[in-house]
This record gives structure tokens, sequence and C-alpha cells, in this order.
């Protein structure tokens, strides 16, 4: 039974996308082309050609698309998004500045609602059906509730990361408030919503962050940390955390991009993975994006955006971008060398891999990121009969990484409810989180004045090497580590593959 395109299935109802090309995502990475897949409740039913279906489902036409699972964001920091593009011309350093030294204290618990509830989404609208909230702006607990209260209010999958860069991280999880804040949470939380503790390790020798590694053990919680950041974490980190037992298949690795083969090595032995932000990577100065050396070294790989504050809030741009890096790369090393790439190592479809199932391999979500019977339903379909980019449809690997974008997403599905159809998202109250929005923004700038306000977007740097030796400013910790190259700007001399 076919129906208007101008309105969703009632909650509960079986769906059924038809006819169209379907990337599977299983282990072989199946495609089937003028296939169907079967939706029943929260699970992914069936898929293959011409499935039989229950009475009464609703169908959806998906000939001449792409039917993918939903993409999967292991790193973005959600409470930002109001400051949308607000430091597109920024560096790292500045980014520092702004929020870590001089104005991320100005953030109120509505602020971060607002950011979040404006990030969730985005996120959903782009079909980025997981998004781990990398939440470092929870000054209080209160700050944590309203980024929880946001997350809930939007029909996708999150995670949520619990951070605070205004205290050191051996403090803020020996909270009672937030150990308190974390169990209550959890408590009845479901599938849609899931935790993890995000901070970084300094490097100190002291090893001050044990007793946060020590919380997260004691609660059952993976830690996320920014790893092999030029200027603030390197292999002293990581070593640290391998010698004292708390690197585990868990651990989620952001950027990666400034580490030696020594800290890969511990990486790969223990089972962790690496969100790699390439737009990030590029444009902020990490370090080169690290897709090269991660697989190199057989760590898995998961995608994120980071922050809206420069960057696009889509998976679609990551992967091009992604992919775009690691080649460059390739090409460039082999014309160093007086050599030419005839055949690129990295493939489209194993970028997409990574914005499915390596997000899901990151979560340890087995049941996520691929359309096979049993997963759960959170399904994305492409399809833009408007746009004359929707075909020919060739080579969908390569039509999803290289063509497609945002304005293609057709119908998304999160645990087998449509939450966005025919290009329009399902009761998002847009003009409501527009308001929300513009309030957290007019008070960002009364609070810092007009003057700091437009400064901030080209922030100054305060006086002396504070920064630089060390952003994470509840330490006097500092290390010159951080500041040496490795070899060539491509890591390590030889390490190129």
């Amino acid at each position: 039974m076919s129906h208007s395109e101008a309105q969703a299935p009632p909650a509960g109802r079986p769906v059924v996308f038809r006819g169209g090309t379907v990337l599977t995502m299983d282990d072989a990475r199946t495609v089937l082309t003028g296939a169907d897949v079967l939706v029943v409740a929260d699970r992914v039913a069936a898929v293959g050609r011409g499935l039989d279906v229950p009475e009464g489902c609703w169908e959806i036409d998906a000939r001449g698309g792409i039917v993918m699972p939903g993409l999967i964001d292991t790193h973005r920091h959600m409470w930002q998004t109001a400051m949308r593009g607000y430091g597109a011309d920024w560096t790292l350093t500045q980014y520092f500045v702004w929020y870590y030294l001089e104005h991320g204290k100005a953030f109120r618990p509505e602020d971060v609602y607002a950011g979040n509830l404006l990030s969730a989404w985005e996120a959903v609208e782009a079909g980025v059906t997981t998004t781990v909230d990398w939440s470092h702006g929870l000054q209080t607990v209160d700050h944590a509730e309203a980024a929880v209260d946001a997350l809930r209010a939007v029909p996708g999958r999150f995670v949520l990361a619990y951070g605070n860069i205004q205290a050191a991280p051996w403090e803020w999880t020996a909270d009672p408030a937030v150990r308190s804040f974390l169990d209550r949470s959890r408590t009845g939380a479901g599938d849609l919503l899931g935790f993890q503790l995000a901070f970084d390790v300094t490097g100190d020798p002291a090893f001050p962050e044990q007793a946060a590694f020590e919380t997260a053990r004691e609660l059952g919680l993976p830690v996320t940390t920014h790893a092999g950041v030029w200027g603030a974490t390197d292999d002293a980190g990581i070593r640290l955390m391998h010698e004292n037992g708390f690197m585990t298949p868990e651990t989620v690795y952001v950027h990666a991009a400034t580490l030696t083969t020594d800290a890969y090595h511990r990486i790969a032995a223990t089972g962790g993975s690496v969100s790699v932000s390439t737009e990030s990577e590029q444009s902020a100065g990490q370090g080169y994006p690290p897709t090269w050396q991660v697989r190199r070294h057989g760590i898995p790989v998961s995608l994120s955006m980071d922050t809206s504050v420069w960057w696009s809030g889509d998976l679609f741009t990551a992967m091009r971008t992604t992919l775009g890096a690691d080649r460059s790369r390739e090409h460039l090393e082999a014309h160093t060398r007086g050599d030419t790439v005839t055949h690129v190592h990295l493939r489209a479809e194993q970028v997409v891999d990574w914005a499915t199932r390596g997000g899901a391999r990151a979560l340890g979500r087995d049941d996520l990121g691929r359309l096979t019977p049993g997963a759960k339903a959170d399904v994305v379909l492409l399809r833009n009969d408007a746009s004359p980019v929707s075909f020919p449809l060739l080579n969908p690997y390569g039509h999803v990484v290289f063509q497609a974008q945002r304005g293609d997403v057709h119908t998304v599905l999160v645990d087998g409810r449509v939450v966005k159809h025919a290009h329009r998202l399902v009761d998002a109250d847009l003009p409501a989180v527009r308001r929300t929005t513009e309030a957290t923004v007019e008070h960002l700038r009364s609070a810092l004045g007009e003057e700091a306000w437009a400064a901030g977007m080209d922030p100054e740097l305060p006086d002396g090497d504070e920064v630089l030796d060390n952003p994470y400013q509840y330490t006097a910790y500092k290390s010159e580590s951080t500041h040496g190259a490795r070899g060539t700007v491509f890591g390590e001399p030889d390490s190129g593959g």
C-alpha cells in the first residue's frame, strides 16, 4: 500500500523500503540492487528482493536510491553548535584560548541545552543516527542535566561522553554529584542513550589522570580521549595509559595524528580504535589526518566531525575529506621519491565502512552500522529525484562518498522510527529550536561584550607560551615533546605505506 510522502507512518507500524540499491555493510560488504529492506518494530526483519511484508506495512519507494545503515559520529562537541561557523578561521590554539581560557565558562546550562538540541536535530537530518556528544563543557551537574535533556528531546541515538575542561579529570570524576548523575541517568536510559567519560592525558609522569581512569573502570564506562594532538597530547600519555593497564578495546583515541610507531603499536595491541576528524585535523592543526598510519597498524577507524564552530555537521563531508587526505598523502609521498601511484590503497567502500560499521565497532554496538536481519533499524535512504546528480547510480560506494550530501537524505529511521521523510524532519519544531539558539547567542554576545565578541573570531594569544605548552590549565605540567617534529610532515622517516 502506497502512501503520500508528505507524512510518516504511525509509530510501531512495519516499514519496507522497496527496490533500492542496498549497502548492507555486512562482513562481506554485500551490495544488492533492486532490493527491499523490511523493518519491524526496532529491528531489520529481512533484506532481499521481492520481500513478503506484513499486512498494512508502510511502503517507501527506494527505486533509484541507496538504502544504507545510519551514519555514526564518534566525536562531536554538540554543546558548541549554537556558535556555528564562529571560529571558521581559528587555529587549534585560538580554540583553546576562546573555550579553555577565556569564554568557555560563560556557557550556562541552557546554552549547553541549546547547542545539544540544535546539533542533535542537525545530525538526524543529515542521516547521522548515532552521535557521541563529546561534552567537555559540563562545568556543573546542572549543565550535564541540560545536555541529557536536549538529547532525550530528539529522536536520535546518542552517547553522552561526560567531560569538564574547566576542572581536572581526577577532580570532577571524584565528585559525588557527578557519580550520582551518571548512576541516575544510566538507570532506565534504554537503548538510545549511552555514556562514556571524556578527558585527556597530559603526559605528566605523575599520571594524575589515573584516578579518573579508575573511576571509569569502577563505573564500567569507556574512556574517549584526545590523543596525538600537536601542542597538547603525545606518546607520553599513551605510554602512561598502557603501562598502568588503562588501554582497553573500548577506548577511543580521537585524532591520534601526531603519535609515533610506538604509540600506534600500543593502541593496536590493546584493541582500541581511532576517531578521525579529517576536516578538523586539516584545518585546526592537530596533525595530518592519520588514516594511512592507523591502517598500516590494523587499528579500527571511525569518523567524526568535531565541532560546528568550524566545520560541517554531516559525515558525507567527513568521508570525502578523509579519502582525499589519505590519497593526497599517498601521491605526494610517492612523488617525493620520484614514483607514481597507480593504484590507491584506500577505497570508497572502506570509508563508508568507517562511517557506519567503524562507529559501531568503536561503541561496542555490533547491532548498529549494518542492514542485516536482527540489526537495529537505523536506516537511511539517499534519494533525490530533483537533483541531476542522483543519476546514473553506477558505483554506490563512490556515489555516497563523492556525490551525496545532506540534501539527498530522503528518509531516516532511528530504532525503527521514521524521523525524517521526503526530505523533511518529522515532529521537529525548528522555529522553537531557532529561538532557543538565538537566546544563547544573545547571552554570549552580552556576556562577552560586542568588542570581545567581534575579536573572538580571531582571538589574541595570551602572553608567553602557556597555551602551546599546556592548554589544560588545571595542571602546571609542561612538555616540549609535543612540539618535536617526527622526521617528515607525514610522520617518522620511512613510515609511509
